[in-house]
Parts: C-alpha cells; structure tokens; sequence
C-alpha cells in the first residue's frame, strides 16, 4: 500500500481510514461509531452528559481554571501518567470498553503504520493523558466528552444537546446569544471551551510540540465544530487551517477503537524513545 505523506498530501487524504484498517480493527461500519441511542452502553453514556451539559458553565469552567492550570497537583513523567489511564474506561464513550491505554496505543499504532511523521504517532499516543485529572478527584463528567464553547449560546448539534436546558447559561442573557461574549471571528485561542482533558494536556505541552499537534490535542473532542461545522462563526483563518489536521486525526482517534488490545509491553520501548525526544523527563500535572 502507497502511505500518504500528510505534509504534503493533506487535501488528497483517504477521507474513509477504516476501509485501510478492516482486519485490523473492527467489523463495526463508520455510521455505527458514536451511536448514542443503539449502542449497549447507551445509558450510561447519556447520564454522563446530562451531568456534563448541567454543569459545565462558564463560571465552572473558570474555577477548574484557576485550580488546575496552576500546574500544581503532581509532577511525573508522562509514563506515571499513563500507567493511571490503565485503569480507566471513558464513561462517555459509545464504542468501547476498553481502558486508556489500549485506546492511545491503538490510535497511535494506526497513525505509525501509514507512515508518518513520529509527532504524528506521539500526538496518538498522548492525545488523552489529560484524563489524569481523574486521578486528582475529578468526576468523569468534568474530564472526558466533547467539548464545546462556554460563553455563547450552545449548539443543537452538540450530543445531547437537550440537557443543556439544565445550564444556568441557557438562561444568562450575556451567554446565551449566537456570540455570547466573543466577537465573529475573533479565533479559538480567544475561546474558553468546556472544561476537559483537552484544554488540559494542551496546556502541559503546548511548548514542546508543532501547533498541527497541539491543535489535535486542544480540539479532538470538539466534534460539534470538526463534524458538523457548528461554530464556524468563531473561527479565524488559522484556525480553519488547523482544523484539516484536527479532522485528520479523528479518524485514527474514532476508527481505530477495537476490542482487542495491541502489546502494550512489546510496544513500550519504542514510545519510551518517542516521548523522550520531544518532552521532558518529568512535567507539572
């Protein structure tokens, strides 16, 4: 199979990776992905965002701000952060029961074997670290799931949007507008999106990585703008360009979900090299 170089190939991209993965991953098709009404984990799934959508408001996002990006809580090599998500299954996740760690190795695997760059690979491989603010007390619902704006009115196409109802924000007339506080076009970084792990594994790294990696990590669980395009009204022209990456690397995120596990102890060398050349030994969690 010809890989695709991505630096120079980017708008010809196979827009359809699960076809180039079928024994390798699933026998799931694309439309079953992110089922939220179907899938056997249903339940738990829409308990999670009515949580998600009640609380997740500007205000509480500014708190979990102010804690968390002081970088404070735990200094460890991103391998003590890995070996927490072992034991970890994404309440929020429609696809798969498997823990973190699986999930990484499966989405950055999937990246290696196209072929590109090694950034590429570590981007899969760290895109959820960010969920060890579970293991500071923080409940799933502020952790995972997609994430969305806080500060303007909230899209129709975000899942379960009709929970939103719940949020003190609906009914604040300074967020509930179309632009809320921000101004067309005025670019992501001036956006505070909903509290996650997206926002923060993006700040612990943000000076160690290309911005193509950085904006998959920041924005991977956006999926109300990089699938339905919902919030192009904020976006500038950076961040339209940016976000081809982040579609890009959906795919690996979404359909290389499988049920079997990769070998994680026969793969560790390669990412213990990886990570080192790119980031510290230890970083400020």
């Amino acid at each position: 199979m010809n890989k695709l170089n991505p630096l120079e190939n980017i708008d010809d991209w196979d827009d359809d990776i699960l076809k180039r993965y079928p024994e390798k991953t699933t026998d799931k098709t694309k439309k079953e992905f992110r089922d939220y009404q179907n899938s056997n984990r249903a339940k738990t799934v829409r308990e999670f965002y009515k949580l998600n959508h009640q609380y997740q408001s500007f205000e509480f996002v500014s708190k979990k701000e102010d804690r968390f990006l002081k970088f404070n809580e735990r200094k460890m090599s991103i391998w003590d952060a890995v070996e927490f998500l072992n034991t970890l299954v994404d309440d929020s996740d429609p696809d798969i029961e498997l823990d973190q760690l699986q999930h990484l190795l499966q989405t950055s695997e999937a990246i290696r074997s196209d072929g590109h760059p090694d950034w590429f690979v570590l981007t899969g491989f760290l895109h959820d670290v960010g969920k060890v603010l579970c293991l500071f007390g923080e409940p799933q619902w502020a952790v995972v799931g997609d994430t969305f704006p806080v500060g303007c009115s909230f899209s129709k196409s975000i899942v379960h949007s009709e929970y939103f109802s719940l949020n003190p924000d609906s009914s604040n007339p300074n967020y509930n507008t179309k632009y809320g506080i921000y101004k067309e076009n005025c670019g992501l970084d001036n956006v505070k999106m909903s509290w996650g792990h997206d926002e923060y594994l993006y700040q612990i790294v943000k000076d160690y990585l290309p911005q193509e990696s950085l904006y998959m990590i920041r924005y991977h669980s956006f999926y109300s703008q990089h699938k339905e395009n919902a919030y192009n009204h904020l976006l500038n022209e950076l961040d339209i360009k940016m976000f081809e990456w982040v579609k890009k690397f959906n795919k690996y995120d979404l359909y290389s979900k499988a049920p079997i596990p990769p070998d994680s102890k026969a793969l560790r060398p390669y990412y213990e090299d990886l990570v080192s050349k790119y980031l510290p030994n230890t970083l400020n969690f």
